[in-house]
């Protein structure tokens, strides 16, 4: 197995919560320390408080990923007095270094608001604000029959081969012949060299997002048989890969509001909430997005959902919330915690399909700095 560096983890990373999807302006990415350092132990949390990074320096942690971003105002000077000074002086000093995926994870499909919306159970979910859009691109690779399955899953293992969020591992498949003369210097795979070679072979085609083409073609070219494989890229005209912040689904069964409310508590494990609007209403269709969605509001309406949930609502725009008569839950920001073992668990699995040796743990320090008396 390998000790893999920052750099090779980030570009996991990447793949999951890719930085171009982060709203303008968010201080994603490295914070602090080296990412060329080997790491042998990745801690997540939401936060990076203080108390997190005791916490990193007690468990010998080399690389903590975090959600915020702890540097998310440009700092003018470091002053070792101040609570954060302290903070950047023990990453320093104990080698440790800061990753943060933000408003990249919380877009991404299967990130922060799909793993808030999948524990309320929504259903046919659907983003509340689109803010990426980009040409889809389809793959096609020539292959021997007797090779298709291989290539097949590097296909669909990368990335390809998506229509829409119910339909995976789509491939067209179709069979000819393919004929080929390897020159004096090549090392085919089948036939001879300078002699013509015709056999069955099979076309197989997959749609993927632009931004994958890289990942996805050199995963082809390692799994197929051939020196030098025959592989076709080119740009859709009429799909269009879309990503945006929030989701808005329905939930299996009409509820009431009360009800919804306990269930919401139960599902993101918190003792309390606040509401905007009235309790005697009943909940069908939900919008949620996991951090500030006061800038959100009038999306959320627009999506005809009987109750918006989201953290930080404040005062006067649950004022607004009111007059535009839709009712809202402020669950608060915490609730985006949630991130911490979904990273940890899809990290580690990549991890081991890289053959990487690691240890990955989830930060046990509460961050959420309200109580409720």
């Amino acid at each position: 197995m390998k000790v893999a560096n920052g750099y090779e983890y980030t570009a996991i990373m990447e793949k999951i919560a890719p930085k171009k999807l982060a709203m303008q302006g968010d201080p994603i990415g490295l914070q602090v320390g080296d990412l060329s350092k080997k790491v042998r132990k990745i801690m997540f949390t939401l936060d990076v408080l203080e108390e997190v990074v005791d916490e990193a320096i007690e468990k010998k942690v080399d690389l903590i990923i975090a959600h915020h971003p702890f540097l998310y105002r440009p700092t003018q000077h470091i002053d070792t007095t101040t609570k954060q000074g302290k903070m950047i002086k023990k990453l320093i000093k104990h080698d440790i270094t800061v990753f943060a995926a933000h408003t990249n994870l919380d877009i991404a499909q299967g990130g922060v608001n799909d793993i808030l919306a999948d524990l309320l159970q929504l259903q046919d979910t659907t983003m509340i604000e689109e803010t990426y859009t980009e040409p889809y691109c389809k793959i096609a690779v020539y292959v021997p029959e007797n090779e298709l399955e291989t290539v097949r899953l590097a296909l669909v293992n990368n990335g390809a081969g998506q229509i829409g969020t119910n339909y995976t591992e789509c491939t067209f498949h179709t069979t000819g012949i393919g004929s080929f003369k390897p020159g004096a210097d090549a090392n085919p795979t089948i036939g001879k060299k300078e002699e013509l070679t015709s056999i069955p072979e099979v076309k197989i085609e997959a749609i993927f997002p632009q931004y994958l083409t890289e990942t996805i073609t050199k995963a082809v070219k390692i799994a197929h048989p051939y020196e030098e494989p025959a592989i076709d890229v080119y740009t859709l005209e009429t799909q269009t890969y879309k990503e945006g912040l929030g989701r808005v689904g329905t939930l299996p069964k009409k509820i009431g509001m009360v009800s919804f409310i306990d269930k919401l508590k139960t599902a993101f494990a918190i003792e309390n909430v606040r509401f905007v609007g009235d309790l005697k209403t009943t909940v069908k269709k939900v919008a949620i997005i996991g951090g500030d969605g006061n800038k959100f509001i009038h999306q959320a309406k627009a999506t005809g959902a009987d109750v918006f949930i989201t953290g930080d609502v404040y005062y006067h725009t649950a004022h607004d919330l009111l007059a535009i008569n839709l009712p809202t839950i402020d669950a608060g920001h915490n609730i985006e915690k949630v991130m911490k073992g979904y990273l940890k668990n899809t990290i580690e699995e990549q991890a081991k399909i890289l053959d990487y040796e690691a240890e990955f743990i989830v930060s046990e320090v509460n961050t959420d700095p309200f109580q409720f008396c």
